[in-house]
């Protein structure tokens, strides 16, 4: 079962994106796809040095036009305040290393999920039976062992505020990961939500590819625990946000995204749940 979202939900981009080639959805925020995740950039075009901060980092071979994309944004050898991690999964943190020491940059994350993103733990194993398509009968073959961020990483601090981000705040919402979080910014009622419910089917090639928009729970082949992932889409939802931005997908807005977002936890087991899984 899924839940398609109206065309108009599709979050507006800005005309000047093609100057760095990111999609600003927001003056002061702006995504870029890469391959099948996206990384987030928070702060005005030309902010400058240590003035905005990067949420999600990636795969490893997108270092270098994430660079690329803050030079030409933020200004040149601009480097960020802070990165952001909403969880440890590969494809979130893939650059999150060399970015770090190219820019000599903190990394925080919630602390829960320190240990793989010290070395310490890995990831517990892919399910491929969960249905969907290609990309869920791959996922085994996904690296899921730890990083070593080193000396970078720093938990979030504990009172809720977002380094390098003023205004926002971050939301444990695990399920996905012990350790997820979402960013929430209330003045201007804009989510970015990380892995903890996407606009796009990732366990199909297909729709992976042609980003058709609609809304999920998080990715099932890395979801281990389907009652807390159902408690995250209902605190997320019950924000009423006017923007969503999500790990995977096309950012959403205004009253058709809500409606997805509140039908999605209501009937979490059912849109959401694998049909193996007890349901949550």
């Amino acid at each position: 079962m899924t839940i398609e979202l109206p065309l108009e939900t599709r979050a507006k981009a800005a005309a000047s994106d093609v100057r760095d080639g990111s999609n600003q959805v927001a003056p002061d925020l702006s995504y870029r796809t890469f391959m099948m995740v996206n990384v987030v950039f928070f702060g005005a075009p030309g902010a400058g040095d240590r003035e905005w901060a990067l949420i999600d980092t990636g795969l490893s071979s997108s270092r270098a036009e994430i660079e690329q994309i803050a030079h030409k944004r933020f200004g040149s050898g601009a480097r960020p305040a802070a990165i952001i991690l909403t969880h440890g999964h590969f494809d979130h943190v893939g650059s999150a290393l060399a970015l770090a020491m190219d820019w000599d940059c903190p990394v925080f994350a919630h602390e829960l999920e320190r240990p793989y993103l010290n070395g310490s733990l890995s990831y517990p194993p892919a399910d491929p039976w969960v249905g969907g398509g290609a990309l869920a009968l791959l996922s085994p073959l996904f690296p899921r062992s730890p990083v070593d961020l080193g000396e970078h990483l720093s938990n979030l601090p504990a009172d809720g505020r977002v380094p390098g981000m003023p205004g926002w705040r971050w939301i444990h919402t695990p399920g996905h990961a012990p350790g997820h979080i979402s960013l929430w910014r209330e003045s201007t009622r804009t989510i970015v939500a990380g892995d903890a419910f996407i606009t796009t089917g990732q366990e199909s090639a297909y729709e992976v590819i042609t980003q058709r928009l609609e809304m999920h729970g998080p990715p099932r082949y890395f979801t281990p625990d389907w009652t807390s992932a159902r408690r995250s889409v209902e605190k997320l939802a019950a924000l009423e946000p006017d923007l969503a931005v999500t790990g995977h997908g096309v950012p959403a807005a205004g009253a058709g995204m809500r409606q997805a977002l509140h039908k999605l936890a209501r009937e979490f087991n059912e849109i959401a749940v694998p049909k193996d899984q007890k349901k949550v």
